[in-house]
């Protein structure tokens, strides 16, 4: 390709819009434009990127035994109805109506689409298993689109729904898309790490998730090195005694008056004591019933674990004016002691003696709180984030943290899906079963992103060989000497005969300019053809990736290209 008909359209200055690196790159370098909140084009350099990471996927996914499909990306109302997920997905999902007055959804995820799918059509256990993908666009309303492809209101997702006769036959399937995304992410050369997860709405009972390591990442990963345990901040599992401590030295309940104290710090001030023998009480509307829980006064609430332990479908914070009609105290007064509803308390709080809390009656407070005696809880339960520093769960070494990008993420259904949709098969017996379900997907325009995230410097984009849009650029110092022309234009040719993707510079720009453009689209080598080198007959080659430069022979180019890109291919 001529750089002279390429479509890229860089910029020199930060667009205000974008935060994060990828967002700022993608932009600066031609690769996408936007079109409203969370809605982006894909130009000519993003759509190449774009095909070899779908064509990475589909090779891995082909390799397992899967089969592609397309389905639609407007959905019927009645079948998520049915699952029973029109309600609870919320305000996510693009909801229309036609001009009949039928519901619809814009497809943020197909569980329900594939599953009616094979419900009509496979009948028999002689028809199982079945692995079925497609790569297409999804659609979820985020209620603040950001940081460009990263949280976007429209992506393009791979995602594969296995179907199996039981669990034993779905423990092969998982076991096939765990290599099979092994296999993806070590072809793009990307830095991951392979994490335990929440399932979310998905649903099922196991998943994991395929983090791309990068300082900007929006999930915490903590880890152990001893035993490589790693899971997702919201999945991560807090280690504590079973046991409380034997009592002693229980010292009296008191209420004192705090007046104006009303976060955690304003009680350490006010009595001298750390956060972690203070506690503080949140209360939460969960499906409609205002629960307290209670937590040390230096964790992190993680909701995930909460709603999950409720099973409830939906969870916010509660107002001010309902947790006065439980309690008659605001925001910063709160505490376990005579609270007339259920208090759910973090497993560290039962190991706390004589610690301090809101005493539910404004700018007063307790000391010398216990557990058990002053008040029992509904329910003891790991409810804080994890963090670094904390026991394994493991193996009880210490966990270490790093930040990732997710881009892949597979589930366990079982039957979940397959039982509300009916979907059901005859055994060997001629008994009528449910199909056994995993869902296994991949953020295909999300894994782009990532790719930057993790490959950039202060120069521009970085991209790993097997995904970069082309492997080589061409650029002549002075376009208009026929002589660097000459030797650009016959080198790109052997290239391209070679098989090589390579994009010659022809444009009549300061050499400057099209060096700066190289290194933002972050193609992977470049071959200067200056006057002094071509003297010599050699050509000055540097892979975007070291600072070196090195002087090549003209005639010797072509295999010692080959080579770089072979290698960073993983080709032998």
């Amino acid at each position: 390709m001529k750089a002279s008909q390429l479509f890229y359209p860089t910029l020199r200055e930060v667009p205000s819009e974008a935060e994060i690196a990828s967002h700022q790159l993608l932009l600066r370098a031609g690769f996408i434009r936007k079109t409203t909140a969370g809605v982006y084009s894909y130009l000519p350099l993003a759509r190449r990127v774009i095909r070899k990471i779908e064509n990475i996927v589909r090779e891995e996914m082909e390799r397992a035994g899967g089969q592609e499909v397309l389905l639609p990306i407007i959905q019927p109302k009645e079948i998520w109805e049915k699952s029973g997920r029109w309600s609870v997905y919320g305000d996510e999902m693009f909801r229309l109506t036609d001009r009949h007055n039928r519901g619809f959804a814009l497809g943020p995820t197909h569980e329900e689409i594939i599953t009616t799918l094979v419900d009509a059509e496979v009948h028999s256990y002689r028809d199982l298993p079945l692995l079925l993908y497609q790569i297409q666009n999804k659609y979820r309303d985020e209620i603040r689109p950001r940081f460009g492809l990263m949280r976007g209101r429209e992506f393009i997702m791979k995602d594969l729904y296995s179907f199996d006769e039981d669990y034993e036959g779905l423990d092969v399937s998982y076991k096939k898309m765990y290599a099979a995304y092994l296999a993806i992410y070590e072809r793009m050369n990307l830095n991951y790490r392979v994490v335990e997860a929440d399932s979310g709405a998905i649903g099922g009972n196991e998943s994991h998730e395929f983090m791309v390591l990068a300082e900007s990442g929006e999930c915490t990963i903590l880890y152990c090195e001893t035993c490589d345990y790693a899971a997702n901040v919201e999945k991560a599992v807090c280690s504590a005694p079973d046991e409380p401590p034997a009592p002693s030295d229980l010292r009296a309940l008191e209420k004192i008056a705090t007046p104006g104290v009303r976060t955690i710090q304003d009680l350490v001030n006010a009595l001298g004591k750390p956060k972690n023998e203070q506690v503080k009480t949140l209360m939460y509307d969960a499906d409609g019933e205002i629960v307290a829980v209670v937590l040390r006064g230096d964790r992190e609430l993680n909701e995930i674990k909460l709603k999950n332990y409720l099973g409830c479908n939906q969870l916010f914070m509660a107002d001010e004016g309902s947790v006065r009609e439980i309690c008659a105290a605001g925001f910063g007064s709160l505490g376990p002691v005579g609270l007339k509803t259920k208090i759910y308390l973090d497993r560290e709080v039962i190991h706390l003696q004589n610690f301090s809390c809101g005493a539910n009656e404004d700018d007063y407070h307790f000391i010398n709180v216990n557990v058990g005696r002053d008040f029992v809880p509904e329910a003891v339960v790991d409810l804080r984030n994890a963090v670094e520093g904390d026991p394994c769960p493991v193996c009880g070494s210490s966990l270490g943290a790093m930040r990732g990008i997710e881009v892949g993420h597979i589930f366990k259904l079982g039957t979940k899906y397959s039982d509300v949709l009916e979907a059901n098969y005859r055994n060997a017996e001629g008994e009528e079963k449910a199909m056994v379900m995993g869902c296994y997907g991949i953020g295909i325009s999300r894994t782009m992103a990532a790719a930057v995230e993790q490959n950039n410097d202060s120069n521009g984009i970085i991209w790993p060989i097997p995904i970069a849009p082309y492997h080589v650029i061409i650029i002549p110092v002075n376009s208009k000497k026929d002589d660097q022309m000459q030797a650009a234009q016959d080198i790109y040719e052997k290239l391209i005969q070679s098989g090589i993707e390579v994009i010659l510079d022809d444009r009549d720009e300061r050499a400057g300019v099209k060096f700066k453009d190289a290194d933002l689209i972050g193609i992977p080598v470049k071959i200067t053809i200056g006057p002094k080198s071509l003297q010599e007959k050699q050509v000055e080659v540097k892979k975007r990736w070291e600072g070196e430069t090195k002087l090549v022979a003209i005639d010797g180019v072509v295999a010692v290209i080959h080579s770089i890109i072979s290698e960073g291919m993983g080709q032998k």
